[in-house]
């Protein structure tokens, strides 16, 4: 019986010398962790559970922002996939179509049609990293909620009068492009 626990679980292939080493380490740090705490008493007591909330605190704002980050990502690469699937394909028409990109006025060639629908508000034009692309309405819709920085032009028609107009007498020429 003068065999310790380790010794007897040794002897019994249950445990082997590398095991036994690392919790004999692993006890001895703990045991020098309680004498420094013994030491410092119960004012520092209270500095270190006050400092391990500040650090739970720091950690869960890092966390946070990790979080937020993660989710813009995601919201990035969703409002790709929708341009990208939803594209109108290219269609190369003689007629510029101009529209503003920040304080940039950018140019697209249409086609007539298209030009209807985009005075229409049927498509819209978004902003796919350098290019820009043509999508459907409905399309837009769903980018706007998601990303309305993305979405560069689209004729969505209020519904609401514009209140007193002072050139609501003057018809607007159908042909008139800038």
């Amino acid at each position: 019986m003068g065999n310790s626990l380790h010794e007897q679980l040794k002897k019994a292939g249950l445990v082997s010398d590398r095991q036994l080493q690392q919790a004999h380490k692993a006890k001895q740090k703990q045991e020098k962790l309680q004498r420094k705490r013994r030491k410092k008493g119960a004012a520092s007591g209270q500095q270190v559970v006050q400092g391990d909330r500040a650090a739970a605190e720091r950690d869960r704002a890092l966390n946070r922002q990790r979080q937020e980050k993660a989710r813009q990502k995601a919201r990035a690469a969703e409002v790709r996939q929708l341009i990208e699937r939803h594209r109108l394909k290219e269609v190369a028409g003689e007629i510029p179509y101009s529209f503003t990109d920040g304080k940039r006025i950018a140019r697209l060639f249409v086609d007539e049609t298209l030009r209807g629908k985009l005075i229409q508000g049927q498509v819209a034009i978004v902003r796919l990293g350098r290019e820009y692309v043509l999508v459907p309405d409905s399309t837009a819709a769903r980018i706007q909620e998601r990303a309305p920085s993305q979405v560069l032009l689209w004729n969505r028609d209020s519904g609401e009068p514009a209140g007193e107009d002072p050139y609501a007498d003057f018809k607007v020429p159908d042909d008139l492009m800038w």
